[in-house]
């Protein structure tokens, strides 16, 4: 593998990426998304009240996000985790052109690196923009008022701040497990509505899971755990144990899938 090779195949996917309808109406809806919600918030009698921080929506703009992120998680987050990374690869097989790619001067060790970049990039992309959308619409729609942390003190408009910018930076790491388990996907099965589709499925099933009076050490392996250790961070004093471990876990799933998927690769039959 050489970074100048791998960087040749990550300008080629992004390429490729700009191209996509489907990833430039992704980011259209990361953009528009919050906009839309913070609007409704302002025109309608009911609120959000059975998530957290729905009740606080009107009276500051910081849960505006909070709220986003508390949603996201269900859905959105393994959605942006594999539109890209669930068809990275068996974009190559559906199309027949693996021969092509490999019959040039990149090795599938470059291959391989270069495309797991380019759909990282892609979630840290989605992930970043909607968070700055969520923000935005926010502060422009309701306003930067202090905001009530879930122990009941207030916060001041910079330190909800802060706590809002960690809280979404804490589920970049299980986004990027999730885009990595979704590029195992891609190449295992050679499907691409495999890889898209059973990342979305399994963070559902994780989700109810969590829901069931089960044992809590399955629950705390599960990588959609992590995408709600931020409620440690809203809190008075906060607490950081949840973030440590999901974080971890998080970590865990990136290596191994991308290990099993780069070996996969690797011993793949190109000729037939």
């Amino acid at each position: 593998m050489s970074v100048r090779g791998c960087m040749a195949v990550v300008g080629v996917e992004c390429t490729k990426l700009a191209a996509q309808l489907k990833a430039r109406v992704v980011l259209a809806v990361c953009v528009a998304g919050p906009f839309a919600f913070a609007a409704a918030v302002r025109v309608q009698s009911s609120l959000p009240e059975d998530t957290l921080f729905g009740r606080a929506v009107r009276e500051s703009g910081f849960a505006v996000p909070l709220v986003v992120l508390g949603f996201s998680a269900l859905w959105v987050f393994p959605v942006l985790a594999s539109v890209v990374g669930g068809d990275v690869f068996s974009a190559e097989d559906r199309y027949g052109t693996w021969k092509t790619v490999l019959t040039r001067s990149r090795s599938r060790s470059d291959v391989f690196a270069g495309k797991v970049v380019a759909a990282l990039a892609f979630s840290l992309l989605a992930v970043v923009v909607l968070a700055v959308s969520s923000v935005a619409a926010g502060a422009m729609l309701i306003g930067s008022q202090p905001l009530v942390s879930l122990s009941g003190v207030l916060l001041t408009p910079s330190h909800a701040a802060t706590r809002v910018a960690l809280a979404w930076a804490s589920v970049v790491m299980p986004a990027l497990g999730l885009t990595a388990a979704a590029v195992l996907l891609s190449l295992g099965t050679r499907s691409s509505v495999v890889g898209i589709g059973l990342p979305v499925i399994t963070s559902l099933a994780m989700q109810l899971y969590a829901f069931v009076d089960g044992p809590d050490v399955i629950r705390q392996l599960m990588i959609t755990s992590a995408f709600g250790a931020w409620h440690g961070l809203l809190a008075e004093p906060p607490y950081y144990g949840p973030l440590v471990r999901g974080t971890a876990v998080s970590g865990a799933y990136f290596a191994i899938c991308l290990s099993i998927g780069y070996r996969v690769l690797r011993r793949r039959d190109m000729t037939g």
